[in-house]
């Protein structure tokens, strides 16, 4: 005959503390000297040093004044053409960018681009699916 299988909430019954160590440390993280990185400056300093040795301290610094460089991909704007989300003259869709287009992907439509600035290839790109790109004049601020 087969034995009967004890419960579930039969786990740690008839111990004192349920695994936990000392009664006294049961709740609370006092019984492993605080949670995570807590102690790292005092009595976990030396397995810092040891197991992590760039934690502390600064390195670098961030420039405030740097400014991204929109982008866009040519793959992009060849999914909004074909998606006829971009407006369409003289059999070409057009596309207005204030910032740089990458030449990520390929072009099925053609295309012409007015953007700041463009990498290499994209001229190339766009020539072969009969578009074009002219650049944009960049305004000056008022001084």
């Amino acid at each position: 005959m087969s034995r009967r299988q004890k419960g579930q909430k039969s786990g740690y019954l008839g111990h004192r503390t349920h695994g936990r160590g000392n009664v006294k440390n049961r709740r609370g993280s006092g019984n492993r000297g605080g949670r995570g990185m807590g102690g790292a400056c005092k009595h976990k300093n030396s397995w810092i040093v040891k197991n992590a040795p760039g934690y502390f301290g600064k390195t670098g610094f961030v420039n405030v004044t740097r400014k991204g460089v929109d982008t866009v991909n040519l793959y992009e704007i060849n999914q909004k053409a074909l998606l006829n989300k971009l407006e369409k003259k003289d059999g070409k869709y057009h596309f207005d960018f204030k910032g740089k287009v990458l030449a990520t992907g390929d072009v099925t439509v053609p295309l012409s681009i007015k953007a700041l600035c463009w990498s290499k290839n994209v001229e190339k790109k766009l020539s072969e699916a009969g578009g074009q790109i002219v650049k944009i004049e960049a305004k000056a601020k008022a001084a």
